[in-house]
C-alpha cells in the first residue's frame, strides 16, 4: 500500500474540540509538505484525515486520528467501547452537567464511600439514561446545545446504553473518582448526574479523561504538541500505528492474489469460507478490505487502495 496510512493516537488536551485537533494536524501536515505522494488522498487530491470519536472541549485523553485509508475505518471505531476516568463533584448540579455550566441546584448531602459503592450495581450493565441538554444530539435539525444556549433546552428522550464496568477509584468528603468502560452513545455527564441523584444529592463532572477508545489506550497516545512536532520533523511514521490497529478485535481472512483483485473491484467471493462475521481480508500482510462473511458469500464492507 503506497502512501502513509494508519492511526495517530493523540492525547487531547483540555480546551480544543476534536475537530480543532484534526484542523491543527491538517495544517501542520500541509505546511510540512505531507500529502504530496505520502499521505493518502482522495481522487480530488484532498488530504484524508479524521478522528475516531468526539471528545468534549473539557475532556482530555485518547483521540484516535485516522490518516489515509484508515479514515474508511473511523466509523467502525466509533461503534467500539470507550473507557474514562471521571470525577463527580457533589453538592451542585449545573446546566451542562459539568464544570462549565451555571449552578442550578445545591445540596449539603455528602455520601460516604460505602454509600457510593452500594449504588454502583444499579449503574452497571444495560441502563437507560437521558443525555445532557448541552449535547451534540440533533432535535428537529438543530443541535441540542444550540437550543439550550438559546434558552429553550430540549427534553431529550432516554436511551439504552451499557456500562461494561464501573469502579470507584477514590472518594473524599466532596467528590468521588471513577473508572468506567461503556458502550458507544454513553454520556459520562449523565452517568455522574444520575449517580449523585441516586445518592440523595446533586453533582456534576469536574474532571473527565478518556483512557481508551476501541483498541486504543493512553499508553499509545502522544501529546498534541509532540504529534505536531513529529510532523514538522518529518518523523510522523515513528508514531503512526498500522491501518489494521483500529480493528485489532476483528479476525484476519487471508486471500490469494485472484481473490484480492476481485475484492478490490468490489466483487463478492462465493462460499462462506469461515464462520459468518466481519474480517480483515489480507494479501500477505497487506490489508485488502474489511469484509462481511455470510453463509453464502464474502462481500466488501470497506475496500482499501493497495
Amino acid at each position: 500500500m503506497s502512501g502513509l496510512h494508519g492511526w495517530l493516537v493523540v492525547d487531547k488536551p483540555l480546551g480544543p474540540t476534536s475537530a480543532d485537533v484534526v484542523g491543527k494536524l491538517k495544517w501542520a501536515l500541509r505546511n510540512a509538505g505531507y500529502g504530496k505522494g505520502t499521505i493518502g488522498q482522495s481522487s480530488s487530491g484532498r488530504l484524508k484525515i479524521g478522528h475516531g470519536g468526539t471528545l468534549d472541549p473539557l475532556a482530555s485523553g485518547v483521540l484516535p486520528i485516522a490518516l489515509g485509508e484508515a479514515t474508511k475505518l473511523a466509523g467502525y471505531l466509533l461503534n467500539g467501547p470507550k473507557a474514562y476516568r471521571f470525577t463527580l463533584a457533589f453538592g451542585s448540579s449545573t446546566t451542562t452537567d459539568d464544570a462549565e455550566g451555571a449552578v442550578v441546584e445545591t445540596s449539603d448531602v455528602r455520601p460516604s464511600a460505602e454509600d457510593i459503592r452500594a449504588v454502583l450495581p444499579r449503574f452497571t450493565g444495560p441502563i437507560r439514561q437521558r443525555p445532557p441538554a448541552y449535547s451534540a444530539l440533533k432535535v428537529a435539525g438543530e443541535r441540542a446545545y444550540a437550543l439550550a444556549r438559546a434558552g429553550t433546552p430540549p427534553d431529550l428522550a432516554e436511551r439504552d446504553v451499557t456500562i461494561l464496568a464501573l469502579d470507584l477509584v477514590e472518594a473524599d468528603a466532596d467528590s468521588a473518582t471513577f473508572d468506567v468502560r461503556c458502550s458507544k452513545g454513553t454520556y459520562v455527564r449523565s452517568l455522574a448526574r444520575d449517580i449523585a441523584l441516586a445518592l440523595g444529592t446533586v453533582g456534576h463532572v469536574s474532571h473527565l479523561r478518556r483512557t481508551g477508545a476501541g483498541p486504543f489506550t493512553l499508553e499509545q497516545a502522544l501529546p498534541l504538541d509532540k504529534c505536531i512536532g513529529l510532523v514538522h520533523e518529518a518523523a510522523l511514521e515513528q508514531a503512526l500505528l498500522p491501518l489494521t490497529a483500529g480493528l485489532d478485535d476483528i479476525p484476519v481472512l487471508v486471500v490469494d492474489p485472484e481473490d484480492a483483485l476481485a475484492l478490490s473491484q468490489g466483487k463478492r467471493l462465493s462460499g462462506p469460507r469461515v464462520k459468518p462475521g466481519h474480517y480483515i481480508a489480507t494479501l500477505g500482510s497487506v490489508p485488502v478490505a474489511l469484509v462481511e462473511v455470510s453463509l453464502s458469500d464474502v462481500k466488501v464492507a470497506r475496500g482499501f487502495n493497495f
